[in-house]
């Protein structure tokens, strides 16, 4: 094995540091060196910006203490710029440049407020912790005040925010706005018990109608409806760096790069591009940016990449969805199981049981990091089946 095998790591998401803390352990005592890169010291769970939007403290998980002993380098910056041609990574204004024999682009993607009139003037995302207390600071003004809260985008995130708010702020009109049924990629049953919690909450539902234009005290809709807010969430929508692209890598339209049935790169075989960031295709379909999906195929891109050091060959990356787990609050959840592209099974879970459930789901990426330091652990939890044993054909070129 080459000596100083250098592999950097942008993002310390989800991904980026099951990616980091697996490949450590994997290449320990090989002389391969190690370096994680990301713009904040403290490790974002995005599964739980939700409880922070509504008021609640969360543990500050410090990305250094979760590397310790590893014998990572933590670089405190945002790349900026990857020359593919020498290889390195400008990080920040330019003082930093690192080179890489190996690159792991996790950078992931966050909610785009850019598409529609006024939403990044008048609406809050949840894209970090900061800007999730910020919204928090924002509601108790509006709460105290009688006013109104407007969720726009009725996908899981704009559920779980919408309940959490309407949970720890009884009374306040919260309304929850979207294009589709919520938990319209539910079945009829774990479908049937959200609306109940929805209703139960005292969340207005506004469905069938796109939002066109933010304003300072209420939201437009295609219809012509104003609906009031006086404050706004913004949950729908998705955006990615254009980092990839402007590198020249081939990426799809929406900027995800584009990757073999490894998770390589089609254009630049020496980037590996995990979670969010990357266009996975799988026999069934192309997978969607979960923690559910990204923390496999940064266990597997760990693992591919040990092993092409050692020489040995590497399968396809297989991959199949489990489960669709929703918080209703902190008292209630719905988990619809599913098949391996993300349809619904029969089977679901609903209150108590569903709120251990959806726990467990939540605190398990800190723990895995944890434990990974230690022992070989798994963030895979089904590889698809027969859905998953032929593999898609991969791209062969950028769109």
């Amino acid at each position: 094995m080459k000596n100083h095998h250098r592999i950097v790591v942008l993002g310390a998401g989800y991904t980026g540091m099951m990616a980091a803390i697996r490949l450590a352990r994997r290449t320990r005592r090989t002389g391969v060196e190690i370096t994680l890169v990301n713009p904040s010291a403290r490790f974002t769970e995005r599964l739980r910006m939700h409880q922070i939007a509504a008021g609640q403290r969360l543990a500050d998980h410090r990305i250094p203490d979760l590397l310790a002993g590893t014998g990572i380098t933590f670089v405190l910056g945002a790349a900026t710029a990857i020359d593919p041609e020498s290889r390195t990574v400008t990080v920040d204004d330019g003082a930093t440049s690192l080179e890489y024999d190996t690159l792991v682009y996790a950078l992931g993607s966050s909610t785009d407020t850019s598409r529609v009139p006024g939403a990044d003037v008048h609406a809050f995302a949840l894209n970090s912790p900061q800007e999730a207390a910020r919204f928090a600071t924002r509601l108790d003004e509006v709460a105290a005040a009688g006013g109104t809260v407007t969720v726009c985008g009725a996908g899981a995130t704009g559920i779980e925010a919408a309940t959490e708010i309407a949970e720890a702020h009884p009374g306040l009109n919260v309304t929850l706005v979207g294009t589709g049924e919520p938990g319209a990629m539910m079945g009829a049953k774990a479908r049937a018990h959200l609306g109940r919690s929805l209703d139960r909450l005292g969340v207005t539902v506004k469905v069938g109608a796109r939002v066109t234009k933010v304003l300072p005290d209420a939201v437009e809709l295609e219809t012509g409806e104003v609906v009031p807010a006086s404050v706004c969430l913004w949950t729908t929508g998705v955006s990615v760096s254009p980092l990839a692209a402007d590198a020249g890598f081939a990426v799809d339209d929406r900027g995800l790069i584009l990757v073999d049935a490894t998770l390589r790169s089609v254009s630049h075989p020496d980037v590996h591009a995990v979670g969010d960031a990357a266009a996975v295709r799988l026999a069934w379909g192309q997978i969607h940016g979960t923690c559910q999906s990204g923390m496999p195929t940064a266990q597997y891109t760990a693992d591919a990449i040990a092993r092409r050091l050692r020489g040995k060959t590497v399968k396809p990356f297989r991959f199949g969805y489990f489960h669709q787990p929703i918080s209703l609050g902190r008292r209630d959840a719905v988990i619809q199981f599913t098949h391996a592209d993300d349809t619904p099974r029969r089977a679901y879970l609903k209150g108590r049981a569903a709120v251990l459930y959806k726990e467990t789901v939540s605190g398990g990426p800190v723990k895995l990091y944890r434990l990974g330091k230690r022992m070989n652990v798994s963030a895979t939890i089904s590889k698809g089946g027969r859905a998953t044993r032929k593999p898609a054909d991969p791209y062969r070129s950028a769109h």
